[in-house]
């Protein structure tokens, strides 16, 4: 999540209905600051993901500040939260309006599903991590967690997710690190990457075959990967790829594109870290992920609104 009042807006226990607002309001097309027109595989190797993109167009807006979108499969919608308005809102692409799926929601942020379809709440309210609404990880080693940002879970049932402070004022901190968790199928709770106290880890994601976990850090604006090791623990963290700014949520596709929200809009890497370009969305976006029945929807949340655009190339909601 982008660094806000969010500490001021959950102490007020804020409640809100969003407007329905369709289509109206619109991007356009993606800066050409990608590789060449004419270098068909690109630095990924996969073609560039930018070619053919749509319109940016606004699905629904009147949030409060709109984040954690996750694409279910078993459920065919979309759900995301409003952070301040303490909901999780459930929404089935057509003219209908997004609906309550869990209100209050002890200020969920991330969002997640497993490969059973469960689904995975980071909540900054109750500053833990739940799955079905259960709490699975909410202190480390005594402590209390800082209030959890975001959630990926990998195949194997492996729970990976990001520690900020953004929920929470500063004296309530117990741990002296921001952290980059994982829990194994086991239940074991393990720190595999303790940043400085100035550290902002945040989105989350992994590449397609498992093998890198990425993590966006708002306060430095790198996109960082780590290894992944057979029985789930982290390698070396190294940069990935450097954003305009203020790096937040982030989405893959099926050729290990990572798409990350920033402060210019959402900006496209390829696998191998090299910039495809920026999709420029209206309002600043705080997270995406990619969905609809052919998974070539990218959903963004952005501020007060859901956006989306149809890309050509399918995306990995569960990523």
């Amino acid at each position: 999540m982008t660094p806000w009042l969010i500490a001021s807006a959950l102490a007020a226990g804020c409640d809100g209905d969003p407007a329905t607002l369709p289509d109206a309001a619109s991007a356009d097309a993606p800066t050409a600051d990608g590789p060449p027109a004419d270098s068909p595989d690109g630095p990924g190797g996969g073609g560039d993901p930018l070619v053919g993109v749509g319109t940016v167009e606004r699905v629904q807006g009147g949030f409060m500040f709109t984040e954690g979108p996750q694409w279910r499969d078993t459920e065919g919608d979309l759900v995301f939260t409003d952070i301040p308005a303490n909901t999780i809102y459930q929404y089935v692409p057509g003219p209908g309006a997004a609906t309550v799926l869990t209100r209050p929601s002890a200020n969920a942020n991330g969002l997640a599903v497993d490969a059973a379809g469960m689904l995975y709440a980071a909540r900054h309210g109750a500053r833990d991590v739940t799955r079905a609404g259960v709490a699975i990880a909410s202190t480390f080693e005594g402590d209390r967690l800082n209030s959890p940002n975001d959630v990926v879970v990998a195949d194997d049932g492996t729970v990976y997710f990001t520690d900020p402070p953004y929920g929470i004022q500063p004296p309530a901190a117990e741990l002296d690190f921001m952290g980059v968790f994982r829990l194994s199928p086991s239940n074991v709770l393990t720190a595999e990457h303790r940043g400085p106290l100035s550290a902002r880890p945040n989105g989350i994601g992994l590449s397609p075959d498992g093998t890198t976990l990425y993590v966006a850090d708002t306060a430095d604006g790198e996109v960082y990967r780590f290894p992944v090791g057979p029985d789930g623990a982290l390698g070396t963290r190294t940069v990935h790829a450097s954003t305009a700014g203020g790096a937040d949520g982030l989405a893959i596709d099926e050729d290990g594109n990572v798409f990350v929200t920033s402060t210019a809009g959402v900006e496209v890497f390829s696998s191998t870290g090299e910039a495809w370009g920026t999709i420029d969305v209206p309002e600043q976006p705080s997270n995406c992920a990619f969905g609809d029945a052919d998974h070539r929807t990218l959903y963004i949340t952005a501020r007060t609104s859901l956006y989306r655009v149809r890309l050509a190339n399918p995306g990995l909601p569960r990523r």
